[in-house]
């Protein structure tokens, strides 16, 4: 089960942006990669396409494997390991296993 959702805060482990934080923006389970707004931005060469892409050297977030970055709670503000818990109506939820605090 893959613990890092859309929308979710996480930390770079390892690569030329380790150590900095962003948003989850893409989660692509078959491949275990997760795309992160403004990390591991590559550049691309495009061509014009008519009227609708102006054509140049562009920036591009590319994908990173999800086994290099870590989730942030929302709560303390630390790395953290997201387990598993059972809420009231029954219903399955990510916590944080430092500060047991429910993440959504």
């Amino acid at each position: 089960m893959n613990k890092i959702r859309n929308n979710d805060t996480v930390q770079i482990l390892a690569g030329k942006d380790k150590g900095k934080r962003g948003k989850v923006r893409l989660v692509l389970p078959r491949d275990d990669r997760v795309v992160v707004d403004g990390i591991n931005m590559n550049k691309r060469h495009a061509k014009a396409r008519g009227g609708a892409r102006q054509g140049g050297i562009i920036d591009i977030e590319a994908p990173l494997h999800i086994s290099n970055v870590m989730l942030v709670c929302g709560k303390c503000s630390r790395t953290t390991r997201a387990g598993t818990h059972y809420l009231a109506d029954g219903k399955k939820a990510r916590k944080c296993r430092r500060c047991g605090e429910v993440i959504e």
